[in-house]
C-alpha cells in the first residue's frame, strides 16, 4: 500500500455543490452583493470582494475555520466551481478582506440577512416569531482590541449579544461587545429595529420575546408593551419577591415527604425602577425530602388566557436557545476571534452568522422530515464530505461521486428538494 497527495482533480467536499445550488435558489449571494458596498482601494486584484466573501463562507460551512486552509484548497475542483474562479485566493488575500469593512458595510450585511430572513419567513407562512435573547462569551488568547475580563465567565474575551427565532432556529442578529459589559447593555437598541421591522413588514405575525434575568430591565418591558410584543422575562430574586412567595406558600412541614410539590401563582408587583405594576408569575417548588420551597419569578404581559403554568412552560422552552448558540459556536466558529482589530472580529462573527443561516435554511426547507434536526457536524459527514473526481468534456464538468458513498440516497433527495424549491 502506497499513499500520496497527487490524486489530481479530486475533492473531498463535493456536497458544497448542494449549498451552491441552494444559494442560487434563494438568491443568497445575489442579496449580499446587492446590499454590500465595500470601500476597496485596490488598483489591481484577481479576486473580487464577492468571491472572497463566498470563499470564506463556504470554507466555514465545510469546517475549515482558519483562513490559511485556503492555501491547501487552492485548486480544489469543487471549491473553485462553487466560488467561480480558476484558483482560490490565498490566506493573505482572504485575511485582507476583513479590514475593508466598516460600520456602514456591517449594517449592509445586517440588511441583507434581514431580507433573506423575510423571504424564508414568508415562504414558511409563519404565524408567529419567538425572539430569544441571550449573551454568550468568545474567549480570546492574544492581543485583541476590547478583549477584557468577564467576571461571570471568569475569562478574558468578548461578550456578544445574540437573538434567535426560538421556533425555527434562524439567527436573527448578533452584536459583538467588549468582554466586561453587562448582559443587558444596549439590548433595547439591539432588538428594537428587529421588533419594528416585523411589526411593519409582517403585521399578521405575533411576536413573542423571551429572556433570562440578565435582560430584566424596565426599558425592555416598556419597548415590548409600546410595540405590542408579548414577553416573558425571568426576574432575579429579591427580598420583596421572596416575601411575596413565602406568603403564598410558607415552608411548613410537608404532609408527605416522599412527594415533590410544585405551585404556579400570579401576583401584581412593582419594583422601584418600574413605572407601573406588572404581572409576575411565581413558581414554587419543594423537592421530595426537602423542607423549604425554592421560588422562581417571571414578569410578563401575557393575558389571562394563559395560565401561570403555561407561561412558565413557555419560558422553559427557551432552553433550545442554548443548542442554537452551541451550534453556531462549535459548528460555525462564531466565537473564533483571531484578528487584532475589534471590527475585523465582528466581521468574522457576522460571516459565521450568515453561514449558519444558509445551512439552517437548507436543512429546514430541503431536508427530509426525519433529518430536519441534523447538526452541522452530521451534515458534513453525510453530504458535504463526499469524495468525487472531476472529469471534463467539451461542454460539461462531471463530478463522479465515490461508488461506495454510503449516504447517496440522502444526498440525491436533498438535491431534488432544492431543485423543486420555489421562493418568490
Amino acid at each position: 500500500i502506497k499513499l500520496s497527495n497527487d490524486g489530481g482533480a479530486l475533492s473531498s467536499d463535493t456536497g458544497e455543490l448542494l449549498f451552491r445550488e441552494f444559494d442560487e435558489k434563494i438568491g443568497f449571494f445575489s442579496t449580499l452583493t446587492k446590499h454590500l458596498k465595500l470601500k476597496d482601494d485596490r488598483r489591481y486584484y484577481v479576486h473580487s470582494n464577492e468571491q472572497l466573501l463566498r470563499q470564506k463562507m463556504y470554507q466555514i460551512i465545510a469546517g475549515y475555520a482558519e483562513d490559511d486552509a485556503a492555501d491547501q484548497l487552492t485548486n480544489d475542483p469543487v471549491f473553485t466551481q462553487v466560488v467561480g474562479t480558476d484558483a482560490l485566493a490565498s490566506q493573505p488575500s482572504l485575511s485582507r478582506l476583513f479590514p475593508r469593512f466598516d460600520d456602514e458595510s456591517m449594517e449592509q450585511l445586517n440588511q441583507a440577512n434581514q431580507e433573506l430572513l423575510d423571504k424564508v419567513h414568508q415562504y414558511r407562512n409563519a404565524k408567529s416569531i419567538i425572539l430569544d435573547l441571550d449573551s454568550t462569551h468568545a474567549d480570546t488568547y492574544g492581543d485583541q482590541e476590547d478583549a477584557t475580563f468577564n467576571t461571570h465567565y471568569g475569562t478574558i474575551g468578548f461578550h456578544p449579544l445574540v437573538a434567535f427565532d426560538g421556533i425555527t432556529g434562524d439567527f436573527l442578529k448578533a452584536k459583538l461587545r467588549p468582554g466586561n459589559v453587562y448582559t443587558s447593555n444596549g439590548v433595547v437598541d439591539f432588538i428594537e429595529p428587529v421588533i419594528n421591522h416585523y411589526n411593519e413588514q409582517f403585521p399578521e405575525t405575533i411576536p413573542f420575546l423571551r429572556g433570562d434575568s440578565g435582560f430584566a430591565v424596565p426599558g425592555l418591558y416598556e419597548l415590548c408593551e409600546d410595540e405590542s410584543v408579548y414577553y416573558v422575562i425571568r426576574l432575579k430574586s429579591n427580598p420583596n419577591l421572596q416575601r411575596l412567595a413565602d406568603e403564598l406558600h410558607p415552608s411548613t412541614v410537608p404532609t408527605d415527604v416522599t412527594k415533590s410539590e410544585i405551585y404556579y401563582e400570579e401576583a401584581e408587583y412593582q419594583a422601584k425602577s418600574w413605572s407601573k405594576p406588572r404581572k409576575v408569575i411565581i413558581q414554587s417548588v419543594r423537592p421530595a425530602g426537602e423542607l423549604f420551597f425554592t421560588h422562581a419569578f417571571f414578569v410578563t404581559n401575557l393575558t389571562d388566557v394563559f395560565s401561570p403554568k403555561d407561561i412558565v412552560h413557555s419560558y422553559q422552552k427557551r432552553g433550545t436557545m442554548e443548542n442554537y448558540i452551541k451550534e453556531s459556536k462549535n459548528g460555525f466558529n462564531l466565537d473564533r476571534m483571531s484578528s487584532h482589530k475589534f471590527e475585523c472580529n465582528e466581521v468574522r462573527m457576522m460571516l459565521s452568522l450568515l453561514a449558519y443561516n444558509l445551512t439552517n435554511w437548507m436543512r429546514t426547507l430541503c431536508f427530509p422530515e426525519e433529518q430536519k434536526n441534523m447538526r452541522i457536524q452530521t451534515i458534513r459527514t453525510r453530504i458535504i464530505k463526499v469524495a468525487s473526481k472531476l472529469v471534463k468534456s467539451g461542454r460539461s464538468l462531471y463530478f463522479k461521486l465515490a461508488s461506495s458513498f454510503v449516504y447517496q440516497s440522502f444526498f440525491w433527495k436533498v438535491l431534488q428538494r432544492i431543485q423543486r424549491l420555489q421562493l418568490e
